[in-house]
């Protein structure tokens, strides 16, 4: 063999096996979530969810390293600088608390690395510039969620509600998108009122809302946090609707909530009823498989919301990296880059959840198929209606 001829099948071989090392790149997934601390009941679900999710992203090996950040905003940030800068992921997913998400949009858009977070508020990806565009959300928006509660309010009979939400960006959020949707149905906030994560009491915010004799009330929080308000409602004599937010779909709530939180009606999403679903609805299938798979694992009754919204994060990944695969290899800038363009195309993508059609302009992609109404009954999360 001529040394041409050799120096040709070696540069052959070394660009073969380039190719081979790039087929099999690992996709390294980092993760941060609130395990403990007061969204822990939030956290602890979507952790669940996420040990499910398989070994392999679009054909490629897949490592997810999953931090907590004790639902502290600032450990969220330290673990997503952590993440990116010395283990190299190629995507952040979480946080799962509204402050913690806004609190991280630095480091990922320093770094150019996409974000798929699991809170409720539009806010982390609203409105699509600076940082914002390196955000996405699989969680509905509070917007969606205000609408369909409003909707249902209004057909109800509900014409004034008290507000009691916490002291946050996602008490923020809430009461701004609320008081939108309450406008657009002709119905009264009489009163509005705000409470910690941590209170040990909010009587004297629920006296206040009381003696404005509002039709219902809205609480608007997440996690256990949220049965406090309602205990206290029940407690001092309160007769009217009771709401919640989509954040309390969780067992613990029922749990920690007792016949205190009987009949309370919510905003959720289909994983949440999905057993009591309607036969037509397009996540159901979806929605129940998901529902199934999980409760084998973990025990009847305590799937969750976040738990179905952390479960839709790997088809979503799967639908992206498929394509971003021809652009760079996973841990390069260059799939960071395309992997952030490929999570904006998603096309009528089922998910647990809902059904995703997301563009440059729209980071959620769900539309109200993706918005039911719930009621505790019996001590169970069962369908309404949207």
């Amino acid at each position: 063999m001529t040394l041409s001829k050799l120096t040709r099948r070696l540069a052959a071989g070394a660009a073969l096996a380039v190719l081979c090392a790039a087929a099999h790149a690992q996709i390294k997934v980092g993760v941060d979530l609130s395990s403990t601390g007061p969204a822990a009941a939030i956290g602890i679900t979507s952790k669940n969810a996420m040990l499910m999710w398989p070994k392999t992203i679009a054909g490629q090996d897949a490592q997810y390293i999953i931090l907590d950040d004790g639902s502290d905003p600032g450990a969220a940030v330290r673990n997503i600088r952590k993440l990116i800068t010395e283990d190299k992921v190629d995507v952040i997913v979480g946080p799962n608390i509204t402050p913690a998400a806004l609190a991280a949009l630095d480091p990922v858009a320093e770094y150019q690395t996409p974000m798929i977070t699991l809170i409720g508020s539009a806010s982390v990806v609203e409105p699509q510039e600076g940082k914002k565009v390196w955000a996405f959300k699989m969680a509905q928006t509070d917007r969606a969620m205000a609408d369909v509660m409003t909707r249902y309010m209004s057909n109800h009979g509900v014409k004034t509600v008290g507000f009691l939400g916490f002291a946050d960006s996602y008490g923020d959020s809430w009461l701004s998108e609320f008081t939108k949707f309450a406008d657009l149905r002709h119905i009264r906030i009489v009163a509005t009122e705000r409470f910690n994560r941590t209170d040990a009491s909010v009587t004297g915010q629920v006296l206040k809302l009381m003696s404005a004799k509002p039709d219902a009330v809205l609480i608007a929080g997440a996690g256990t946090p949220t049965v406090l308000p309602q205990r206290t409602l029940v407690e001092r004599g309160y007769k009217g609707a009771i709401y919640q937010t989509h954040g309390i779909a969780t067992p613990e709530f029922i749990k920690l909530g007792g016949k205190d939180v009987e009949g309370t009606l919510f905003p959720t999403q289909p994983v949440v009823v999905a057993r009591t679903l309607p036969a037509n609805h397009p996540s159901k299938k979806a929605a129940l498989a998901f529902v199934n798979a999980y409760e084998d694992k973990y025990g009847k009754g305590t799937v969750t919301q976040f738990a179905g919204d952390a479960a839709g994060v790997y088809p979503r990944l799967q639908d992206a990296a498929a394509r971003a695969l021809k652009a760079g290899k996973p841990g390069t800038k260059e799939f960071r880059v395309a992997l952030r363009s490929e999570l904006e195309h998603a096309h009528e993508l089922v998910v647990p959840n809902g059904v995703v059609n997301t563009s440059a302009s729209d980071h959620v992609g769900l539309d109200q198929r993706a918005s039911v109404m719930g009621v505790i009954r019996n001590g169970a999360f069962t369908y309404l209606g949207q």
